[in-house]
């Protein structure tokens, strides 16, 4: 199904924008005017030589032309439009994947074949029971552990003051490794975890002599490994 041809532009594209993007190309795709377009022309066309190399087609031209002019489409459309944050990143990175992706289909791709693929490999009964187990533990394990652990919140003069939303991005993160070791068998790893965080979370509520926000903080985070663990096990028994 040459798969293998979408993997090697895959790696191209991780190559070029991560590895050989310096830090004077991201510093000058910023700049305005001639320099920024030089910038980005530089990039993009580092990324066309990747894919051209690694898929060592010779005579082969239009991959490597596409790649080129849809790279620095996209990239001048995210300095333009686009702010330097997580999502912006998220977007200019699935638009480049998108075009890569496409590329492949339309080129290379039996489409009998990669139909066979995706319902023998990827649209199983074990890829959905595992793609509802992992979009429980975002959305909606966070709204249950609010309504849970909200009868023991603290006043607003006992709040802790940390950064915005870091706490529900904290309880994402921990959950997806959480569910992702009892999946795949360790198990022992969520100790590990928890100790860690433990360390890192706890380690000045005891300086603070709040013992409601030290108990309101270790009841969140055990509701939040305890739903992660309990869809991790239930996510066993119905795929094994």
């Amino acid at each position: 199904m040459n798969l293998i041809i979408l993997l090697k532009l895959l790696s191209a594209h991780i190559i070029a924008d991560f590895f050989l993007q310096f830090d004077w190309l991201c510093q000058g795709k910023q700049e305005k005017g001639i320099r920024g377009l030089k910038a980005q022309t530089i990039h993009a066309l580092i990324h066309a030589v990747c894919a051209y190399l690694l898929l060592a087609n010779w005579v082969g031209w239009l991959i490597p032309l596409v790649i080129f002019i849809t790279h620095f489409i996209i990239d001048i459309v995210k300095v333009k439009w686009f702010s330097k944050s997580t999502i912006a990143f998220l977007i200019d990175q699935a638009a480049h994947i998108a075009v890569i992706v496409g590329l492949w289909w339309m080129m290379y791709a039996d489409n009998a074949t990669l139909q066979t693929w995706l319902c023998s490999q990827i649209l199983t009964q074990r890829f959905w029971i595992l793609f509802i187990g992992y979009m429980l533990i975002f959305k909606p394990a966070s709204l249950l552990i609010g309504m849970f652990i909200k009868g023991w919140a603290p006043s607003n003069s006992m709040q802790l003051q940390g950064m915005p939303n870091a706490g529900k991005w904290i309880g994402y993160i921990e959950r997806v490794l959480v569910l992702t070791f009892v999946i795949t068998g360790n198990i022992e790893a969520v100790g590990f975890l928890l100790a860690a965080k433990s360390i890192f979370r706890f380690g000045d509520l005891n300086k603070a002599r709040e013992i409601k926000i030290t108990e309101y903080v270790l009841l969140g985070t055990l509701a939040s490994f305890s739903i992660a663990l309990l869809i991790g096990f239930t996510i066993n028994l119905l795929i094994h």
